[in-house]
């Protein structure tokens, strides 16, 4: 799914207008940003756990010519899955 179908579902879903569900996953888009950027975590209970991580500086090795490459620290972004969320996606195996 793409951020289009994202949002056509979402205004299908919740009876909005496309413009409107697109604001509304627009701001979400830019909360969770401005909240990752500060370095927060963003727990949706449920349904998961949005956590930044920080990755040291470390030493890689180009896939093509073998050179190797030194990689910069960075932060990243680690995502749990919440119970419900794991669960919904696993019941059809039971």
């Amino acid at each position: 799914m793409n951020k289009a179908e994202l949002i056509d579902a979402l205004a299908e879903k919740t009876n909005m207008q496309k413009q409107e569900a697109k604001k509304v996953l627009d701001a979400y888009i830019e909360i969770v940003t401005e909240r990752m950027t500060d370095n927060e975590e963003i727990v949706l209970v449920g349904f998961g756990t949005l956590t930044p991580r920080p990755q040291t500086q470390r030493l890689a090795r180009n896939p093509k010519t073998g050179v190797p490459v030194m990689i910069p620290a960075r932060t990243t972004v680690k995502f749990k899955p919440g119970k419900f969320l794991l669960e919904s996606m696993n019941a059809h195996l039971e």
